[in-house]
């Protein structure tokens, strides 16, 4: 039996987490710990459950006994018998790592090679967790502070130049001297393979420069550097501090997104968001973290490509539908704006569905069967279910590109 069904969600409490994000969002007592994501789909590491009369199971195991009826034909055929994404609500309350993920082919080779050397998946050194892409989107539900993509070397020249440190001077005549993206692999390369006890002093002083500056009303980039300043208090000494002053700084507005490709490095800083991504684990990093850093992997993935960071708002389309545009099939991202007394929305079957209510009380209707959605409840829908959607609220809609 197939059907519409509310999601039971597990909540992952990763230390950057913010501690009342997702309570308040929920409309729970925070427990004073930190509530980092709340995870929608059917990711083996923390499914989501459904309930159609058995009690709870985890919904991979669902679509695992029946992919065709719960996925649809169309879509085991283009991804395979699994969800092909994971839906998210994000809450950062500290930075998370300045990271980068490969492209397809990349991450099967890179699987591949780790796996015949018999690396544990769990291994702390392993890059590799399976052999897909993780592209990803953010739609801000509050003003969200990230990282995204290079800013052009005299960009990042000047903004170092300023913090008058003498032990940044070579990366800014590199910055100036060569071609972009020589440019931006040199200095990045440099800065993760320097002497730790010698980058931790101009990290130091870097940091202090930084906050310095972000109180200065007549200094350029105040907003950037009180955020290179706010994230090295978490990671004091971090070389990622350096690797992130090399990135565009950006404050995404409430219903404002950011797309992540390959290769592009990011970070997200502070603030909630809905976040949906290929099923993917696959993360190198480069700094704010305490993990591991393969240099050599990441440089050979980093796309050193400089360039406006590509803010996305969504695009209305004609049944009121407001679409989040992405180069990528895996997922698609759209949102419903429902205003009382607007009537229903008709969301067309033929892909599986994750809808999830952020704001107001959402009806779905499907096939006599009907559920009611408060903030922060979200409802899973097979790829054989009409949908009708009502109500006063703000519901956020993840399925595949059809």
């Amino acid at each position: 039996m197939t059907g519409m069904n509310r999601l039971l969600n597990t909540i992952r409490p990763y230390a950057w987490g913010s501690t009342t994000a997702i309570p308040e969002l929920l409309g729970t007592e925070p427990t004073g710990e930190p509530q980092a994501e709340l995870w929608m789909g059917a990711h083996p590491g923390a499914p989501s459950r459904i309930d159609r009369g058995d009690g709870p199971v985890p919904l991979d195991a669902v679509i695992d006994a029946d992919p065709a009826a719960e996925l649809g034909d169309a879509t085991v055929k283009r991804f395979g018998p699994r969800l092909p994404f994971l839906l998210k609500v994000l809450a950062a309350g500290a930075p998370l790592s300045v990271q980068v993920h490969p492209d397809l082919a990349q991450a099967k080779a890179g699987f591949a090679a780790e796996e015949s050397r018999g690396i544990p998946i769990g291994a702390a050194h392993r890059n590799y967790k399976d052999a897909n892409h993780k592209p990803e989107m953010l739609v801000a539900l509050s003003p969200f502070d990230g990282l995204c993509g290079f800013r052009r070397p005299a960009d990042a020249a000047e903004l170092l130049e300023a913090l008058g440190v003498d032990s940044l001077a070579p990366y800014v005549d590199i910055l100036r001297a060569q071609p972009e993206d020589q440019a931006l692999r040199e200095v990045l390369a440099a800065v993760l393979s320097a002497d730790p006890d010698e980058m931790a002093g101009t990290v130091h002083a870097a940091t202090e420069a930084a906050a310095r500056l972000a109180g200065d009303p007549d200094a350029p980039h105040t907003a950037d550097y009180a955020a290179y300043a706010k994230a090295a208090r978490s990671f004091p000494g971090d070389r990622g501090i350096i690797a992130a002053m090399l990135l565009n700084y950006v404050r995404l507005q409430p219903g404002e997104a950011l797309y992540l490709g390959a290769g592009v490095p990011h970070a997200y800083l502070e603030g909630l968001g809905v976040e949906i991504m290929a099923n993917s684990d696959n993360v190198l990093r480069c700094g704010l973290t305490p993990k591991h850093i393969d240099v050599p992997e990441l440089l050979r993935i980093v796309r050193f490509e400089a360039g406006d960071p590509g803010v996305l708002r969504p695009e209305a389309t004609p049944d009121g539908e407001e679409l989040y545009p992405a180069p990528i099939d895996e997922f698609r991202l759209s949102r419903y704006v429902l205003a009382p007394g607007a009537g229903t929305r008709t969301l067309p079957p033929g892909t599986p569905q994750i809808l999830l209510c952020t704001d107001g009380e959402a009806r779905l209707r499907t096939n006599g069967t009907t559920l009611t959605l408060a903030r922060g409840e979200s409802a899973y829908v097979p790829a054989g279910e009409p949908v009708e959607l009502g109500g006063e609220a703000t519901v956020f809609r993840a399925t595949v590109v059809a």
